[in-house]
């Protein structure tokens, strides 16, 4: 089994309060606010940490994917939006949109499609977040 982890550190109130959320590996850390989740403050926040594991994710698995069908891809570049907005309750991640770019030899669009729609549905992190609508819009470079 592989395991991953973070750290989160919260001090005070939810909005006058801050905090550090650092990874494991010690490749990140950043500070996060109410301001940064909620208003655009400098700073990351969880939304984001989620969209850059979600993007990340499914580029390895569209590059995986690629080259199981015998299409070495030269890059797959993907953006992966988070929506947070404010639902019965509070707020929620209502939606992600994921905008991937390959850039790979010999492919057809509809095949480059079919791959990346496998990806989306079949990347880990995608399974995970199962629970909320992922749009894709793929395309070739």
């Amino acid at each position: 089994m592989i395991n991953r982890k973070a750290d989160a550190r919260w001090d005070g109130d939810l909005r006058e309060g801050k905090g550090t959320i650092s990874l494991g590996s010690g490749a990140f850390t950043g500070s996060y606010s109410f301001g940064t989740r909620f208003e655009g403050a400098q700073g990351t926040n969880p939304e984001e940490l989620i969209a850059a594991a979600h993007a990340g994710c499914f580029s390895m698995a569209l590059s995986s994917g690629l080259g199981k069908a015998g299409h070495k891809p030269k890059s797959i570049e993907t953006t992966a939006t988070v929506h947070l907005d404010k639902v019965e309750g509070g707020f929620g991640i209502t939606g992600i949109d994921l905008v991937t770019r390959g850039q790979v030899p010999g492919i057809s669009a509809a095949d480059f499609q079919r791959l990346a729609d496998e990806a989306k549905k079949n990347c880990i992190v995608s399974r995970a977040l199962a629970s909320v609508a992922i749009k894709l819009e793929a395309s070739l470079v």
